[in-house]
């Protein structure tokens, strides 16, 4: 019953802090993490723990997977030197900067540098809080940061374990030739899974098919990739990034209509109860610590939260200006972003899955048998940390507003651009189609009056108050009104057992397109 009584409990908690969420400046993650910490004072509720090879084999490829879905390619190649450099550069100093604390407080090398690993990267999951405050390329930079700079930390990680268990040297070709595997191997293997998933759903014409084929792919490219030694978080992000290239050309508005609510909404359950999960994590940690004091713990968890926020203070500060210095092309000045405005990404370094995963898989002994050194501090510190970088996001409305971030119409202009290219695309080709379909010349006539309209309605669509655009959120808001009173009397026929069930699912599924259609459409929206 403990897993029924969890699912319950996750399930209120995720309704009850999305609820706390929209009516106060507080971010989702915090008030989860806090129900995770609440739910381990219950002896019962305690005892629930989810394996590490969870999170990272089935948690992990269907969140990265979705996220690389759904970032910007094109502003990633814009800002490719900035994601490289954060995502290896930036990882490394912190790490280190993170070992060398822990070092310096009395922690042993090989647990300090595992310590530093599992804390080097920031959180795709966590960083997605911010998409709705923050501009186009603010929110895609981090993103991709966190997308990317796993594959890096768990390298790392990887080593420092293995040195520290007796199961791997340090040389340095070795230690080459693991980031090599991992990023070369890891984009390789994430690409041909992505090329083998565009070909079979190329060959699909079933919604239901293509969308089970599009669940299993991020698992194939991490399975890939870490069956031959790769990074498999490089391989669900190279597959994800290719996919957002080629699905929009195989993939009909069935199977969108079918698979997009359902990951949306399976990644907001699987990353709200990682939040979950962190926080219990947290509680249960601090209360079976055994190896030093609960004092020294958070002596500890204090200092390298501390360098973990600092790095990337100091990053943030410093490597823009040496930036400037080697490159001083127009065009890289027309990108500079001021120091102002470089707190939030400073602010934004949230830790989360990854970091949780990394060091709930410490394992627990070395290969001689004894005990892991300090294994249960480095798992405090790290929830611990992971907590403090996350209580960042309760600073972050005061950050943008002192950021005074430029007002972003970007997305906007493309999505007025788009309309009104595919719409001028659609009246060009009217008559050649029509010719071509046999459509009747009062038909064609039709189509050509509503396609006449909406041009308009396009063109008048940024003078605020124009009467185009008023008469037609009045036409939206009737529709609206006459769907609903469609939809009372298609119950009153069911009531009546005038109609079946399966009738009514049927007709209301179409009235229900029909709703989602004019809601979206709505000019002033």
């Amino acid at each position: 019953m403990l897993g029924l009584e969890m699912v319950v409990v996750l399930g209120v908690a995720l309704v009850a802090c999305g609820s706390l969420a929209r009516r106060y400046p507080i971010a989702p993650a915090v008030l989860l993490v806090l129900v995770g910490v609440l739910v381990g004072f219950v002896p019962r509720l305690r005892e629930a723990h989810l394996p590490p090879e969870a999170v990272l084999l089935l948690f992990l490829p269907a969140l990265l997977y979705w996220e690389s879905l759904t970032t910007s390619l094109r502003e990633i190649r814009s800002n490719l030197r900035v994601v490289i450099l954060s995502s290896t550069a930036l990882v490394l100093a912190t790490a280190a900067a993170v070992a060398w604390a822990a070092h310096a407080l009395g922690m042993a090398w090989g647990p300090a540098w595992v310590l530093g690993a599992a804390l080097a990267p920031t959180d795709a999951t966590a960083v997605g809080v911010l998409a709705r405050d923050l501009p186009r390329r603010t929110v895609t930079v981090l993103r991709a940061e966190s997308l990317v700079n796993d594959g890096t930390a768990l390298v790392l990680y990887g080593l420092a374990v293995g040195v520290t268990v007796g199961e791997e040297t340090l040389a340095g070709w070795h230690v080459t030739w693991l980031l090599v595997l991992s990023y070369c191997g890891g984009v390789l293997a994430g690409g041909l899974v992505g090329l083998l998933s565009w070909r079979v759903r190329r060959w699909l014409d079933d919604p239901m098919l293509e969308g089970i084929t599009m669940l299993v792919t991020p698992f194939a490219a991490f399975l890939a990739a870490e069956a031959i030694g790769a990074s498999g978080v490089l391989a669900v992000v190279a597959c994800g990034l290719f996919m957002s290239q080629v699905a929009p050309r195989i993939t009909n508005a069935a199977t969108r209509h079918l698979v997009e609510p359902f990951w949306t909404l399976s990644t907001t359950v699987l990353s709200s109860s990682l939040f979950v999960l962190i926080g219990l994590s947290a509680q249960s940690a601090f209360r079976s610590l055994s190896s030093t004091s609960v004092r020294e713990a958070l002596v500890y968890t204090v200092v390298v939260a501390a360098v973990v926020i600092g790095v990337r203070w100091v990053w943030t500060y410093t490597t823009p200006y040496v930036v400037r210095l080697v490159d001083r092309r127009p065009a890289q000045r027309a990108r500079r972003v001021g120091a102002r405005q470089r707190t939030v990404t400073a602010v934004a370094g949230f830790r989360g899955a990854v970091s949780l995963a990394a060091v709930l898989a410490v394992p627990r002994t070395l290969e001689s048998g004894a005990p892991f050194p300090e294994r249960d501090l480095i798992v405090v510190v790290a929830c611990g940390v992971i907590v403090l970088t996350l209580l960042q996001s309760l600073l972050l409305p005061s950050v943008v507003r002192f950021a005074r971030l430029p007002r972003d119409d970007s997305v906007a202009e493309e999505i007025q651009l788009a309309e009104v290219s595919t719409l001028d695309a659609a009246i060009e080709a009217l008559e050649a189609t029509a010719l071509e379909l046999g459509t009747a010349e009062k038909v064609v006539e039709r189509v050509r009056r509503e396609l006449d309209v909406q041009r308009r309605l396009l063109g008048a669509a940024g003078a605020e108050g124009h009467p185009l655009v008023r008469h037609d959120d009045q036409h939206t808001s009737l529709s609206l009104a006459l769907l609903a009173r469609r939809r009372e009397a298609l119950l009153a026929l069911r009531d009546e057992r005038r109609i079946d069930d399966i009738v009514l699912r049927r007709v209301q599924a179409r009235l229900d397109i029909e709703e989602v259609r004019l809601s979206r459409a709505s000019p002033s929206e």
